[in-house]
């Protein structure tokens, strides 16, 4: 009898449905849960192929930056046609680079090529280290009372943190160049690459400033006026 009500239970429309695992056949097109973390199964003319969370996310964050955009971005962008440093990008040098040598989506997919003066790796991997430094900062500073260079040389804990810390974001940053994925290609809600770059930019003239400011009064900044 509880299996009688427990079937009477199930829609209609799932009960006449196969039932088939990810690697069988069926005559199902598509089946599974449409949230972010459930997988999703789809028939491609052939086996049930499992798309998991990464293929969801992909789907939900990622943008295709074709070549075509970038080289309209070249003739239309008046910062493009001039670097910073007053010279027109040329070909081939190490910098400037026009823009689409020295993105990773059409440029050199190699260290020398991303980790040049105007790559991709350099700004961004920067940027994020100085967020992270100066949130860790704050935090650090309220619980030890502590300068940062007392966290990293006196105590010691703090330089380990670090240690451990830079190589993971240097490996979680550089793996989606080399694949040929740039920032912009990400982004999620507010969590655009535009204001990543300009948040890092303030995080590391912040996390400069507060090195310098306490060098001067020889005490930490977040204890002391925070």
């Amino acid at each position: 009898m509880a299996a009688t009500m427990l079937v009477s239970a199930v829609p209609a429309g799932l009960r006449s449905a196969p039932l088939a695992s990810c690697s069988g056949r069926s005559g199902i097109s598509s089946l599974g849960y449409r949230s972010l973390g459930a997988p999703r199964y789809t028939k491609r003319g052939g086996p049930i192929r499992c798309e998991g969370v990464r293929e969801t996310v992909d789907k939900a964050t990622k943008k295709e930056i074709t070549k075509e955009e970038i080289l309209q971005n070249q003739e239309t962008n008046q910062s493009e046609k001039q670097s910073v440093f007053g010279a027109v990008p040329t070909s081939c040098s190490f910098y400037p680079r026009p823009e689409v040598e020295r993105r990773p989506e059409t440029g050199e997919r190699n260290l020398g090529s991303i980790f040049a003066f105007d790559g991709a790796a350099p700004e961004t991997i920067n940027d994020r280290l100085a967020m992270v430094g100066i949130f860790w900062a704050a935090i650090a500073e309220k619980m030890s009372g502590l300068t940062v260079l007392d966290q990293l040389y006196t105590q010691g804990t703090g330089l380990v943190f670090y240690l451990a810390l830079v190589p993971l974001i240097d490996y979680a940053s550089i793996v989606p160049m080399l694949n040929g994925e740039s920032t912009d290609a990400r982004s999620f809600g507010p969590f655009t690459a535009r204001a990543e770059r300009w948040n890092g930019r303030l995080a590391m003239i912040g996390f400069l400033s507060l090195l310098l400011t306490e060098n001067i009064i020889h005490a930490p900044v977040f204890t002391n006026f925070f």
